[in-house]
């Protein structure tokens, strides 16, 4: 595929807000699960919640909007000088000419959730909840939307926890037919109980902090984020990190359980590479999707063992900020673009033990390298699988 230029992305997760948070966070090795504080019934877990959220006002006009979600998304956007280069791109490009695409798992569920606890003596919503636009799975979109002030066309991606990645790709075919000169992507996910309880009715959630790749490893970690990416042509910004490719499959093996010999994965890596025009001995990082649950990390390492030669370096950033769902897939782009930046490859927290399936790859502490072409893999419920590739400017395959 023709690259294209990310010129601006910012990231909000447990680990702090924006992209200089993250790094430091990064290089300290240090975690932002904390015990469970915010289920409705207790629930022995940790999450990775974002702080501020609570603080965070909407802007009176988009009032309409109010909830976690959305505040999160607000949190998310004023953050690396985001919204200045969306202006210009609007600017620039005119406002019918920008694409807005979000991923999200359970949008404004949590306000949904709320409404239905405080229902009235008639059995009816309280009266500031009777918000249609917030009890629907577009509510992030088109919150979003409207407060960029963005008249492109305007998707939401709910394909679990691939959501985010995803969007990269709906992108790239939007630019490449001509319907949009640029896209805004991303995803926000907000705790809520429905994730956290329903995640550990299917007992995939750990009581201890999430150990990605650990030979021990029991379970997840939920966690909360917002990011947000700007994807132009390469002439508009010749020197901004690039989305080389992006790789798709749905292997539809199980409606919560991954393929056990990673086809699905696999295809989607595969493609990834194909349409980068790169081979895997050029990859320098890979951000792991490396969910703590058993059969994810195994299939998954199997996979890396499968594919990429002992120098590749890879690791799961989840033991961070837990388990982002329908926003992992933007957070860790995120992070595999600053292992571009900054030739940095982070460590793979909480992995103390490793699995004997990891082979030389996996990165258990942090590591400074050169870095020129990053992937970030996402593997959703149902099998739906995405991995990105990314590279510095001027990288040549």
């Amino acid at each position: 595929m023709t690259p294209l230029a990310i010129t601006a992305y910012t990231a909000t997760s447990a680990i702090g807000h924006g992209l200089a948070a993250h790094l430091e966070a990064l290089r300290q090795a240090r975690s932002g699960l904390r015990p469970n504080d915010f289920s409705s019934a207790p629930l022995t877990c940790w999450i990775g919640r974002v702080d501020g959220v609570e603080d965070t006002a909407l802007p009176a006009v988009h009032a309409i909007w109010e909830c976690r979600n959305n505040r999160l998304a607000w949190l998310g956007l004023n953050q690396d000088g985001f919204l200045d280069q969306v202006r210009a791109a609007r600017e620039r490009y005119g406002a019918g000419r920008i694409a807005l695409l979000l991923g999200t798992s359970t949008a404004s569920i949590g306000a949904t959730e709320e409404a239905y606890r405080r229902l009235d003596a008639d059995g009816g919503f309280a009266d500031d909840m009777l918000r249609p636009a917030i009890h629907e799975p577009h509510s992030l979109a088109a919150f979003v939307t409207e407060a960029l002030e963005l008249e492109g066309p305007c998707l939401t991606i709910s394909t679990a926890c691939s959501s985010s990645a995803k969007v990269f790709a709906n992108a790239a075919r939007m630019i490449r037919l001509g319907l949009v000169d640029a896209a805004v992507v991303g995803g926000v996910d907000s705790l809520c109980d429905s994730v956290l309880f329903g995640f550990n009715a299917l007992e995939l959630v750990s009581a201890e902090p999430c150990r990605p790749f650990d030979a021990a490893r029991d379970g997840i970690s939920i966690g909360e984020a917002a990011g947000f990416a700007l994807l132009e042509r390469v002439d508009v910004a010749p020197d901004a990190p690039r989305l080389l490719g992006y790789g798709e499959a749905s292997d539809a093996y199980h409606m919560s359980t991954p393929h056990p010999e990673g086809v699905g994965a696999e295809l989607a890596l595969r493609e990834a590479l194909l349409r980068a025009g790169v081979d895997a001995t050029q990859v320098g990082y890979i951000n792991l999707h490396g969910t703590a649950s058993l059969k994810n990390d195994e299939v998954e390492a199997a996979l890396v063992n499968r594919v990429f030669p002992p120098g590749t370096r890879a690791s799961s950033t989840k033991g961070f900020m837990g388990h982002t769902l329908g926003a992992a897939g933007i957070v860790e782009a995120a992070i595999a673009l600053q292992a571009i930046e900054h030739g940095f490859i982070p460590g793979n927290l909480g992995g103390s033990t490793p699995d004997p399936a990891c082979g030389p790859p996996f990165a258990w502490g942090n590591e400074q390298q050169t870095v020129d072409v990053a992937l970030s893999n996402s593997f959703g419920f149902g099998g739906n699988n995405v991995c990105l590739a990314f590279a510095r400017a001027g990288f040549r395959a």
